[in-house]
């Protein structure tokens, strides 16, 4: 189910604003708006930081926008910008509008499905988002489903959802899970090479393999401290979490993991937490993460979960896909009768190279 709810998310193209208004060089015109060079950078950017990319140092690294698979970063940007304008123009046209009140409602509706305030701010914080793009992205959303609801009245019922379940049974079966607490302590590799690169730039692979060493001990050292205060008194697992836990987000909710099943976590925390009994605490365990020091409540058998306690997600998923069709429908209809222009030939889709170099082959001596 977790799998079949991740596809909820609609895509960044509609939840991405463009500041049209910026005083920037304009690189593409859609029908009356610019998009600016600054729309694209920013876009561009976010991009390359939510990929596999940021495990390189993301956009801070990216030097060459023209080399083979930056490109096709550059060609999503491209044509995700020039449909944010579109559907801008079209909820302008319709005069339709994100009202104080609106904007509340959603908010109350993604607290309430986070936890509590504090937890959206924590997550917000992790993202590195601030409130006000937050509340941006908010209003943009409201726009958007209400574009939708002016296109075509979207409904799902039960009978629907019931289908889909009794059709997809294998989606909403589940292996064994177990419920689960952490305290991290960070020790992610890649994260502390960039760190001392970034302090010393000139440093040898030696002092930087040193560096690296001394600092690893110490956040095991940091993990073995607390773990002893954490069975000195198991009962403050909880406080300690919120307290002292790198994982900002679980550790508002004192450590909090809830369910999960193995192939959720990395192996190596999957094999420690699956092979514990309820109430109990772990000694330290590494991953790529770092250092966890794991508290297991409780476990559940596998089986199937009944219709009845997933309908209404099922339901908001269903919903959620024909809003998803409509608008695609719809773009793609706009974008035909569009009139767009590349001010800058480099960002026109069709000058835009995204092949990948064939690697050289090795010569044969």
């Amino acid at each position: 189910m977790k799998k079949l709810l991740a596809t909820l998310v609609v895509s960044t193209v509609l939840l991405t604003g463009c500041s049209f208004m910026q005083k920037s060089e304009g690189i593409i015109k859609v029908n009356n708006t610019v998009i600016t060079q600054a729309d694209f950078d920013k876009a561009f950017n976010g991009a390359v930081d939510k990929s596999f990319l940021k495990a390189f140092g993301g956009s801070k690294n990216v030097d060459d926008k023209n080399n083979p698979l930056l490109n096709i970063f550059k060609e999503k940007v491209v044509n995700e910008l020039i449909v944010k304008a579109i559907l801008d123009q079209e909820i302008a046209k319709r005069g339709i509008e994100a009202t104080d009140e609106d904007i509340q409602n959603e908010l109350k509706a993604v607290t309430d499905k986070v936890g509590s305030k504090e937890q959206l701010n924590a997550i917000l914080k992790q993202r590195g988002i601030s409130n006000a793009q937050f509340t941006e992205d908010l209003k943009s959303q409201i726009k958007i489903r209400k574009l939708v609801n002016s296109i075509e009245k979207i409904n799902v019922s039960d009978a629907e959802a019931q289908k889909y379940y009794d059709s997809h049974k294998k989606e909403f079966t589940h292996g064994e899970q177990v419920r689960a607490s952490h305290i991290l302590i960070s020790a992610n590799t890649l994260e502390m090479i960039q760190n001392i690169k970034e302090k010393n730039k000139d440093i040898n692979p030696t002092d930087l393999n040193t560096e690296l060493e001394k600092q690893m001990a110490s956040q095991k050292a940091k993990a073995e401290a607390i773990l002893a205060e954490v069975k000195k008194n198991p009962e403050s697992f909880e406080k300690i979490a919120k307290q002292k836990s790198d994982d900002k987000t679980s550790g508002e909710r004192g450590g909090e993991l809830g369910f999960f099943p193995k192939e959720a976590m990395v192996p190596e925390f999957a094999k420690a937490a699956f092979a514990m009994k309820p109430n109990t605490i772990s000694d330290i365990v590494q991953s790529p993460y770092g250092f966890h020091i794991i508290k297991v409540t409780d476990r559940m058998e596998a089986g199937t979960t009944p219709f009845a306690k997933v309908k209404d997600e099922l339901k908001f998923y269903l919903e959620t896909q024909k809003q998803i069709a409509v608008l695609k429908n719809f773009t793609a209809g706009e974008m035909k009768t569009a009139k767009i222009e590349y001010l800058k030939e480099e960002y026109d889709p069709s000058k835009i190279k995204i092949s990948v170099p064939e690697p050289k082959k090795k010569e044969i001596k």
